[in-house]
């Protein structure tokens, strides 16, 4: 019996697609909307606990770029701990000669160095006492302008929108919370020897 080329794309279609529902990477229906960021509510099949992100996206400039190109601002526990990741289309930069600065709305704003990837295409916040200041700010803002400033890449720029960060932020660091810095620890004074006579 011979089937038709229609009826075999159809079934071959139905097929693939009865097997992405079954065993998706990332499915869009498992995808939730919090204002400006996309967060993953699906289950991760290695450790049976929902898959821990949630991702903001912008457009980004470059003195070496011509156009805009897309980027993207990431929170996730990476191997237990809280980072926040940004990613390029283009080479931003690297430790040794590269540094980040970002500003939440009219807050005070920060330069930290941040861990550039091999890549030189991503840099991450990921020492404790940065991610909680990056957090904090986060938690109670609208906007995140970005810029990264490199020896060997020139100047990046890009502004999010992230409104709606209180559910990303708890949907994020849901298995790795975001612990406050510790505050400085006090020295205790030292009384001068008294002088025997």
């Amino acid at each position: 019996m011979r089937v038709s080329a229609g009826v075999a794309i159809s079934v071959g279609a139905a097929l693939c697609l009865g097997a992405c529902a079954r065993d998706p990477y990332v499915s869009q229906s498992a995808i939730v909307k919090s204002g400006s960021w996309r967060i993953e509510t699906q289950t991760d099949r290695v450790t049976g606990l929902p898959v821990s992100s949630a991702i903001v996206t912008a457009m980004a400039s470059n003195t070496n770029v011509m156009f805009p190109q897309p980027a993207s601002l990431q929170l996730l526990c990476f191997i237990g701990k809280p980072i926040a990741t940004f990613r390029f289309d283009f080479k931003i930069g690297n430790d040794r000669s590269s540094f980040l600065g970002y500003r939440f709305d009219d807050k005070p704003g920060h330069e930290i160095g941040g861990q550039f990837v091999a890549s030189a295409m991503s840099v991450a916040i990921e020492e404790p006492a940065e991610v909680a200041q990056f957090v904090k700010d986060l938690s109670t803002s609208r906007t995140l302008y970005v810029r990264i400033r490199s020896l060997s890449a020139g100047r990046t720029a890009a502004e999010f929108k992230v409104d709606g960060a209180p559910d990303a932020i708890a949907s994020a660091y849901a298995k790795c919370p975001v612990k406050p810095p510790e505050p400085p620890q006090k020295v205790a004074a030292r009384t001068p020897a008294r002088k025997h006579r």
